[in-house]
């Protein structure tokens, strides 16, 4: 499962080849999957729909409690940012000056993109309405239309995005770095096959074909990872999912 940052079939040109090179290189059948929007895609991850899952980092702390997610992978040499970006004919040179206006974000608990760029507009006492129109691709695409003045998103998806939606697009802010997103298994998955996987997955750039499917998704590869890696998002406390977790 796929975090859903972008349309369906973005995601699936881009992840397909590496899925498919991961499976050919653990012996383990997987089958690319996502959600229609991040919603959906948390309540899926709730229920554990998925064996596999690349998750944001806020989800990773949320679904590591229940049911029980277990991280063994993040992206080599990057840690999560999010960005505000707007229109480079815009006016705007800090946050101030988007008081009051409609601005456009993923979902509620998309963690780098919604959650810490809506905590800088409230640590700065700028107040705006955010509007969610399901995911970092949907945002650029509107701030680039000039249908909101600003939209929140993370570097790696904006860097991704074709340059006719990119290249009318500026970076206005950035939030503090965080550990990336999570690959993580469920509880379900057997140990030697998780470790088949974590093996395949950490070697991918280590040859010419695991770096050309890695830099298709604007990777350098895949470093180890453990449960206490996550740690510095869960001391912000964060409790937009804590509904999931009661029912």
């Amino acid at each position: 499962g796929i975090v859903p940052q972008q349309s369906a079939s973005e995601l699936a040109r881009l992840w397909i080849p590496v899925i498919g090179l991961l499976a050919e290189r653990a012996g383990v059948p997987l089958r690319f999957a996502t959600a229609p929007d991040i919603p959906t895609f948390e309540r899926r991850l709730a229920a554990g729909a998925y064996d596999v899952a690349y998750m944001n980092p806020y989800h990773y702390s949320v679904f590591a409690q229940k049911p029980g997610y277990r991280a063994f992978a993040k992206e080599k040499g990057r840690l999560l940012r999010g960005i505000v970006v707007v229109r480079k004919d815009a006016p705007m040179r800090d946050m101030a000056e988007l008081a009051n206006q409609p601005i456009a974000f993923p979902a509620p608990a998309a963690f780098a993109a919604t959650v810490l760029v809506r905590a800088e507009f409230e640590r700065q006492k700028v107040p705006i309405r955010p509007v969610f129109v399901n995911s970092h691709e949907s945002v650029y695409l509107n701030v680039s239309a000039g249908r909101f003045p600003a939209g929140g998103g993370i570097p790696r998806t904006f860097e991704t995005m074709e340059p006719a939606v990119r290249d009318p697009l500026r970076v206005l802010w950035q939030t503090r770095a965080y550990t990336p997103h999570a690959f993580a298994l469920h509880p379900r998955v057997p140990g030697a096959t998780g470790q088949a996987l974590r093996q395949a997955l950490l070697g991918l750039g280590g040859d010419p074909r695991g770096r050309a499917v890695l830099d298709g998704l604007g990777f350098k590869g895949f470093d180890a990872a453990q449960d206490s890696d996550w740690d510095d998002v869960r001391a912000l406390g964060i409790d937009t999912l804590a509904a999931l977790l009661r029912d």
